[in-house]
């Protein structure tokens, strides 16, 4: 399991070959890594919307309560597990077309190799930002993509003429997969779960100590006495 993790971060095309013939002799050995590694963005998110939370606006912090948090990472890592069974149905029903015969197993498990990038990217939500997510998710996005174009053909045992159109309608379902699961799920945990946000005021540290911010007169009583001439 950890050996596939770095070689297909590292030398795609040697963990492809190296899968497809473990694959060939247990075609269970992705279940190691998609139920330990899911657990990264999972954990990840618990921790990020728990204790470090996120902002708005620059005087504001909001967290999620230990509950509320809690709910939000058993739903993303559900979701993950869920999200590569379905592709797994998807990529084996789409074989037929390209003369390919994979085992539902072999295909679940290649759809659980392929997101390798998006468990990484699963340590963004460490500190959750919208620029922060954007990134990785894009990064994970395009490395996934490549590993989809690069290992089909391997894995799958097919020539490159028929690769590309199935790793094609392969990437097109799996993002239909990610809208139609992803929405309802937070869909859900806002509306069903009623989750509870923590809001913190952030105080403006740039005068120090109360000591050392300007006073000012309550009723601008002062400029008023020194704008007034003395009537005695």
């Amino acid at each position: 399991m950890i050996p596939y993790f770095f070689t297909l971060l590292t030398r795609p095309d040697q963990a492809w070959a190296d899968i497809r013939r473990d694959e060939t002799k247990n075609s269970s050995n992705y279940l190691a890594h998609l139920l330990i590694w899911a657990l990264l963005p999972a954990v990840c998110m618990f921790i990020g919307t728990r204790y470090v939370g996120w902002s708005l606006v620059e005087s504001e912090r909001i967290r999620l309560d230990t509950r509320s948090a809690l709910q939000l990472s058993v739903l993303i890592y559900l979701t993950i597990i869920l999200g590569t069974f379905i592709m797994g149905f998807f990529l084996r029903w789409m074989s037929r077309t390209f003369e390919a015969r994979p085992t539902f197993n072999q295909c679940v498990g290649f759809i659980a190799y392929i997101i390798t990038p998006f468990f990484l990217a699963g340590l963004g939500a460490l500190y959750p930002t919208r620029f922060i997510a954007i990134a990785v998710l894009l990064a994970a996005g395009a490395y996934s993509t490549y590993l989809l174009f690069v290992g089909l053909p391997t894995f799958m045992r097919i020539d490159s003429r028929n690769s590309f159109l199935y790793a094609a309608s392969t990437w097109g379902v799996g993002l239909l997969v990610l809208v139609n699961l992803k929405v309802p799920m937070i869909l859900f945990w806002m509306l069903a779960l009623d989750p509870t946000y923590q809001r913190e005021e952030v105080q403006n540290q740039s005068y120090g100590f109360e000591t050392n911010r300007p006073q000012e007169t309550p009723g601008g009583l002062d400029s008023e006495n020194t704008d007034r001439p003395n009537e005695q």
